[in-house]
């Protein structure tokens, strides 16, 4: 039986997410952004697709290391303007019956007391649709947003990200039982008091009584998603993550990392089969090789190179604007992303200079997995990145909004259909069932959330 395949479309909720430029292109509805039907028909159109979920992307401040200020990110529309991930979430869950939705908020910067709550409501309201992102975050502007005059190191971030998680699984996994909430109308009882727990979690980074406000969800815990695939950000991942995006650009490197959190986690008792990886994925699909092709130099010719440049500065911590163009970059370790810092330097087969770089960069596609075809030639390519590094799945990324998707879902969805490795039909009714199977809509035994099923009661 052949393995099936999960996808979700990459977003953001901005003008300028990765395909940078592209705003100008005269089929592109990403100045809609701000309009909530751009959502409702989005989640519309990814229903129609069978795709499992809309991952929403996001950061909390500007990229402003290239050419040390904001200017570029500013002018190119590089991720700003950017409206809140969360808030666009409940109009499509009801425009939509299976379409999940996995929601980016960092731990450096929330509280998790306030976040748990916000994410069992969105687990209600969706009944059991919704993944958390679990990010760290990494640009130096996010700090001083939140009243920090430097960012914090990039190990110590995901030490704040385990406690977080920890409150969390408290919070959702041990302050109420499964029965608590009674309605015994006769007794005058609405919820059992014996049976609500307080969490009295005192750490490093954060102290928390409880109990926890919402009552239980569908899933309890949402999904959890994870970005990261820095050292630190892999032992994370086989830790805690249930679907993980990995980075990497070549399909050596995302085995690498793919087989890496695998081991981790069944070293630590889990098992690696309770996590789902997946990478980007940027295709461009036409019904011949030559209707791809035409597609794909339109795009090239309005990719922007210094919206990229100021996007991988933020990521990376490298200004690229400082270099001349014959020097080799070379890996300096910086509190930002360390996997885009090490992509061109000690990840690299060959040093590279700064020329070969912004060639990379400026190239459409240049930085991860990437196919021009017809829809027979994707389908191909994605099958075989599965077969050769093991991951799970894709995160779709769009040029064109909707289009992209949209040729997507009409040409390449139906192939992969008919070779039996994509969902016909939704089947499963919470997110964690789609990604492990019927049955399973709580966190699993081995998972380190469940060992908080039991706390000390309120009485």
């Amino acid at each position: 039986m052949p393995k099936k395949i999960h996808l979700n479309a990459f977003e953001m909720n901005c003008v300028g997410h990765i395909a940078h430029g592209l705003w100008r292109h005269p089929a592109n509805n990403r100045h809609r952004y701000t309009d909530i039907r751009y959502w409702t028909e989005l989640a519309e159109l990814l229903e129609r697709g069978r795709f499992d979920a809309l991952f929403l992307a996001d950061v909390v401040g500007v990229y402003d290391v290239y050419k040390q200020g904001p200017e570029t990110a500013i002018r190119e529309a590089v991720q700003i303007p950017c409206n809140d991930p969360l808030l666009v979430v409940p109009p499509m869950a009801l425009a939509t019956r299976h379409l999940a939705f996995a929601v980016t908020f960092s731990t450096t910067y929330e509280k998790p007391y306030a976040h748990a709550r916000r994410m069992s409501t969105l687990d209600h309201l969706t009944q059991g649709r919704v993944a958390w992102n679990v990010v760290t975050s990494y640009l130096p502007s996010a700090a001083r947003n939140f009243g920090l005059n430097r960012m914090i190191a990039h190990d110590e971030r995901y030490e704040i990200a385990d406690e977080f998680l920890d409150v969390s699984y408290k919070l959702w996994e041990g302050s109420w039982e499964d029965d608590a909430v009674v309605r015994d109308v006769g007794k005058g009882i609405y919820t059992d008091p014996g049976k609500v727990r307080l969490i009295d979690h005192e750490g490093r980074y954060f102290k928390v009584a409880g109990p926890h406000l919402s009552e239980p969800s569908a899933q309890r815990t949402p999904v959890i998603y994870q970005a990261g695939s820095s050292s630190r950000g892999r032992a994370f991942a086989a830790k805690h993550a249930e679907a993980v995006f990995l980075g990497g650009g070549s399909t050596e490197a995302l085995k690498r990392n793919a087989d890496d959190i695998r081991k981790q986690a069944a070293a630590i008792g889990r098992n690696p089969a309770h996590i789902k990886l997946m990478t980007g994925l940027l295709a461009i699909v036409g019904r011949t090789r030559e209707e791809a092709r035409r597609k794909y130099e339109a795009f090239q010719a309005l990719y922007s190179l210094e919206g990229v440049l100021a996007h991988y500065g933020g990521g990376s911590g490298y200004d690229l604007s400082a270099y001349a163009p014959d020097e080799v970059l070379t890996y300096a370790e910086t509190d930002h992303g360390r996997t885009a810092a090490a992509q061109f330097t000690k990840d690299s087969p060959r040093p590279k200079t700064i020329r070969e770089v912004k060639e990379t960069l400026g190239t459409l596609g240049g930085r991860g997995l990437f196919v021009v075809g017809t829809p027979e030639e994707v389908a191909d390519r994605i099958q075989y990145w599965v077969e050769e590094t093991g991951i799970d799945g894709f995160n779709v990324i769009q040029i064109l909004s909707p289009d992209t998707l949209r040729d997507f879902i009409e040409l390449v969805v139906p192939v992969l259909q008919r070779r039996g490795v994509f969902r016909e039909e939704y089947e499963e009714s919470t997110l964690r069932e789609r990604l492990f199977g019927a049955g399973n809509s709580r966190l699993p035994d081995d998972h380190p959330g469940a060992a908080y099923r039991k706390q000390t009661t309120l009485t």
